[in-house]
């Protein structure tokens, strides 16, 4: 394909829609007129032979093939934004670029609110955006950071990328305050007979320790499942459940939420925190600044 008979003008165009599925709220980001922006949608039909919107009713729904777009779109938009943002002289100071990091929310939770308050001091001028680490991306790692700057996760589910560790933590285990099966301690057999609150449930998603526990035989009996570590303690709250969560975000839960933490009755092994990022970014200035500053925020995050 000739990159050169292309209108690439196209391409922010065709992000906008696929975010928004809006003709008019596409006009709206974009400052054109939606006259404008429905004469693109008719050329990008035509190049890609596919209605890419689909009307449902009183709403526009993806097609297969925008579906398939929409990340592809996103990290090539991405790369064209760091292509004409790319300074000679990285200065934080006067840089008005988008950092962005993909995390759950229990790093958000953890060190999202220091960081965004280094970086206004730093880098006043700067943007910081927090994406969900979903396990489509996680499997995905490699094509995800070609867009994004870092994702951060902890070991045991990505390799070969480059990383750096940010922090120790450790899994522990939840249950109702008014659970009366359960005394100062939890068994494993217990374990084996409750019903689980569970986080990234699936084939290839879950978290380190729930897969330690398949590992010993301990298959949990699954009723909830949730892809927000924050929800945890309050679909445990008042039932019969139990669930495995972060030593850090336990901290955090509200006294009068109405939850107990207890030690994993089994051996969970440490969880080591770390981010990663793709290769081609291992020297550039901007890059190297974040990673610096996450490392300085995120390696000993506030309590």
């Amino acid at each position: 394909m000739n990159l050169a008979s292309l209108d690439l003008n196209l391409l922010v165009t065709l992000d906008a829609l696929l975010e928004h599925r809006s003709v008019s709220r596409s006009a709206e980001q974009l400052g054109l007129s939606q006259p404008a922006v429905s004469a693109q949608l008719a050329r990008l039909r035509r190049h890609f032979g596919d209605e890419l919107l689909a009307r449902f009713g009183n709403q526009y729904r993806l097609t297969p093939l925008a579906v398939q777009l929409r990340g592809r779109v996103r990290t090539a938009v991405t790369g064209v934004e760091r292509v004409f943002s790319a300074e000679p002289d990285f200065d934080p100071a006067t840089t008005s670029r988008e950092f962005s990091l993909l995390t759950s929310d229990y790093g958000v939770e953890v060190f999202g609110r220091e960081l965004a308050a280094t970086l206004e001091r730093e880098a006043p001028d700067a943007r910081l955006r927090f994406l969900a680490n979903t396990p489509a991306v996680v499997d995905n790692a490699v094509q995800s950071l070609t867009g994004i700057d870092l994702l951060v996760l902890p070991h045991g589910f990505i390799e070969g990328l480059p990383h750096q560790d940010l922090y120790r933590d450790e899994w522990v285990c939840l249950v109702a305050d008014g659970n009366e099966e359960v005394g100062a301690a939890l068994t494993v057999d217990q374990l084996r007979t409750m019903p689980w609150v569970v986080t990234y449930h699936g084939p290839t998603a879950s978290t380190p320790a729930a897969r330690q526990m398949r590992m010993l035989g301990i298959e949990p009996r699954v009723q909830v499942v949730t892809e927000n570590f924050l929800t945890v303690p309050g679909l445990v709250a008042g039932t019969g459940r139990v669930a495995l969560l972060q030593r850090r975000l336990a901290d955090r839960v509200p006294a009068d939420l109405g939850v107990r933490v207890l030690p994993c009755p089994f051996e969970a092994g440490p969880l080591m925190e770390a981010f990663w990022w793709h290769p081609m970014y291992e020297h550039d200035p901007e890059h190297r600044y974040l990673r610096d500053l996450l490392a300085r925020v995120a390696g000993n995050p506030a309590s």
